[in-house]
């Protein structure tokens, strides 16, 4: 059984715990964390997510993603969600780049570089069916067909474009 902090609407961390696949109360919070890898090349690593994992399964999905567990703060969840689904050490040294509020939630997304191998990346078999670099232009495709977990356009756009620019934080941009 693998348990998660509840936290208050204000983010503020309570002692209650809550129990992974249950309906988590009204009211009560919880923290999710996805990591979006880049290349060199401005490509993103993409997931292909097994057919028999609850959940959008055998969709494509960005990189990393996946609750905090009790005790974890959310950069302590994101390397951890790595190393779980890619077999990745990735030291991730800076706070989110933005944060998604959601019903019943935090949802914080990091945007991180790595140019390794992915042959060499050690999938985790019951989430992870196979993994490989996308442009933006390929992932709407796939949103657009059904392929991919069927997140808002808009938010695959801000993340190339936050990734993309020389100001990592905030809403304006400065070049």
């Amino acid at each position: 059984m693998e348990y998660f902090d509840i936290y208050d609407i204000n983010r503020q961390k309570t002692d209650r715990k809550g129990v992974r696949g249950e309906k988590t109360p009204e009211g009560d919070m919880r923290l999710v964390v996805h990591i979006c890898i880049f290349n060199k090349k401005g490509e993103m690593l993409i997931q292909h997510r097994q057919p028999f994992k609850k959940g959008w399964s055998g969709l494509w999905d960005v990189s990393v993603g996946g609750s905090a567990i009790a005790g974890d703060n959310s950069r302590q969840a994101a390397e951890r969600e790595v190393k779980e689904e890619l077999g990745l050490d990735l030291q991730i040294t800076h706070r989110p780049n933005f944060n998604i509020n959601f019903d019943g939630g935090f949802d914080d997304f990091y945007l991180v570089d790595w140019d390794g191998d992915i042959s060499a990346l050690q999938l985790q078999y019951s989430e992870v069916e196979s993994v490989k670099w996308a442009t933006r232009q390929e992932i709407l495709s796939m949103i657009s067909d059904g392929s991919f977990v069927p997140y808002y356009p808009s938010l695959v756009n801000l993340i190339f474009d936050m990734k993309n620019s020389t100001v990592k934080y905030g809403a304006h941009f400065r070049e």
